[in-house]
């Protein structure tokens, strides 16, 4: 009987400890929920720092990853999955995606990665208490400092375009902030807005002809189209100046940006003390990187003659 009743003491312990870090399956494996609104680099990155911050943190767990390709109804059906397998955590890469998360549940603990801004996504109630079930890391960048940059690498630049999805919130936060810092600079501008990849040959095209250099946000649609970009670029003699460091490489010219990878390993770190009971979304902080460097595309700058400042030679790759 005393045996009997140590075992059940014990036992009882156990399940609490599962419950404690969030474990829902029998076998005490967490489910996690990855949902990734298109393919690019920067949130592949994002989305292997993640799982890397999760397995570092000891977690035994299992990922359910889906790519969304840009599809509003893919996001939605993706999401109305993890509702309903009631898995444990969500991760979601990207604006549309953790909008889609977030209109179907209010429950499940949603961690958000590469996604700018929370508040005019309506994600959160403020940066400091989120107040629902969304937290996260935020990807904004030093827009004002990238688009100063320019004018570096590009010394008679009097007209810029800004290159952007106009269905993407955290786009428009990014271009908006480009425009002021442009007119700022005594520039004329000009906007080009897409809403697919199909739009970007058209758009940016007519774009380039009308401007000395173009900047592109931390834009999905533009990231996974980087290479169309390019050879705008090098057809028109327009050099791009893109906001995140995979772009760039991809066809850019320079940037100011940080590590995508570092980026979701914080996102990790962050799920991981909601799995383990330490924290709920609504009161834990949005994050921010710190982190930033240069990156110069060598390659690029070199094909559309462009001299690169004496202060980025040890940035070019």
């Amino acid at each position: 009987m005393k045996k009997h009743l140590i075992f059940l003491v014990a036992a009882a312990l156990l399940v609490l400890s599962f419950a404690a870090c969030g474990r829902s399956n029998d076998d005490g494996v967490l489910r996690i929920g990855i949902i990734q609104v298109i393919e690019h680099p920067a949130l592949n990155d994002a989305r292997y720092g993640f799982m890397a911050a999760i397995y570092d943190q000891g977690f035994e767990v299992e990922f359910d990853y889906h790519n969304a390709q840009g599809d509003a109804a893919t996001m939605s059906t993706i999401a109305q999955r993890f509702n309903n397998n009631n898995v444990d955590l969500i991760l979601a890469l990207g604006t549309p995606v953790a909008q889609a998360v977030a209109a179907e549940t209010s429950v499940i603990p949603i961690v958000g990665s590469a996604i700018t801004n929370y508040v005019v996504a309506r994600l959160v109630e403020s940066n400091e208490r989120p107040g629902f079930n969304v937290t996260g890391a935020s990807d904004m960048k030093p827009v004002e400092a990238q688009v100063a940059m320019i004018a570096e690498f590009v010394p008679n630049v009097q007209t810029l375009g800004i290159l952007y999805s106009s269905n993407e919130p955290n786009s428009v936060v990014q271009a908006e902030i480009a425009i002021a810092a442009a007119v700022a600079l005594g520039w004329e501008y000009r906007v080009g807005t897409v809403t697919t990849t199909a739009d970007i040959q058209q758009v940016a095209t007519s774009v380039a002809n009308q401007v000395d250099a173009i900047y592109i946000p931390t834009d999905n649609t533009f990231a996974a189209a980087m290479s169309v970009v390019a050879q705008i670029s090098l057809d028109t003699g327009t050099p791009v100046f893109a906001a995140e460091a995979n772009m760039v490489m991809g066809g850019g010219v320079a940037t100011i940006s940080f590590s995508y990878y570092d980026l979701g390993y914080e996102s990790g770190l962050m799920a991981g003390i909601i799995l383990r009971g330490e924290a709920v979304p609504a009161e834990m902080p949005i994050r921010w990187s710190s982190n930033f460097f240069y990156v110069v595309n060598g390659e690029m700058a070199e094909a559309l003659g462009i001299e690169i400042p004496a202060r980025f030679q040890n940035y070019v790759r």
